[in-house]
């Protein structure tokens, strides 16, 4: 299943997350924000499932915003949970 979530509060426009049917991360895009920290995030998660990434990703900040491009992410894969 493929779950396309638009960023909100950062620079990176959207997310879009590819999950299997034992809700691992198959795939992850985003567009704009930070390309080479982004890219890490991607590699790293991928394979993992969806709730694990969820815990270590949500509540991350970015500098005095209230989220960041990580957090937009696990909302991403939540909204995706809940599909």
């Amino acid at each position: 299943m493929t779950y396309e979530y638009k960023n909100r509060g950062v620079c990176s426009i959207s997310t879009t997350v590819t999950l299997n049917e034992n809700q691992e991360i198959e795939d992850l895009k985003v567009v704009g924000g930070c390309n080479g920290n982004l890219k890490g995030i991607m590699s790293l998660v991928k394979g993992m499932r969806a709730e694990d990434a969820i815990a270590r990703l949500e509540g991350i900040t970015c500098g005095s915003r209230p989220t960041s491009c990580p957090d937009q992410i696990a909302k991403a894969l939540k909204e995706a949970l809940a599909q």
